[in-house]
């Protein structure tokens, strides 16, 4: 019987891998001082919408008026995690892979909380 070399070769490079990923280093939380002067310091898209995506139950809370723990909130978190892909797909071909201004940001932090929490009916 031959030995299995490509299939030794295979698991220890996943085994690599695996232990490499474990390793490295996470980058820290993103907070709203990071969007701020974009020109000098601009962000990756994913970043934002990361970002926007974390919270969805501060948009639902202002979006239903409703403090977290009701149902109104619950079922707003619920619908708004249910859209994540498919808003982050529709983001992700609207805007460039790099926001460098405020006028970008703006626009897409605006889509992106349209698309997540839809407000329909709300005139302010």
């Amino acid at each position: 019987m031959k030995f299995p070399k490509v299939t030794v070769v295979l698991v220890s490079a996943a085994l690599l891998f695996v232990v490499w990923e474990q390793t490295r280093e996470r980058p820290g939380p993103v907070n709203a001082s990071r969007f701020t002067n974009l020109q000098a310091n601009p962000v990756e898209r994913s970043v934002t919408v990361d970002w926007l995506v974390a919270r969805i139950p501060e948009l639902c809370e202002d979006g239903t008026g409703q403090r977290p723990g009701t149902q109104a909130h619950s079922d707003c978190v619920a619908e708004s995690e249910a859209r994540i892909s498919s808003c982050r797909r529709a983001l992700y071909d609207r805007f460039p892979s790099v926001i460098a201004s405020e006028t970008v940001f703006r626009d897409l932090s605006i889509t992106a909380m349209n698309c997540l929490v839809p407000r329909s009916g709300v005139v302010e």
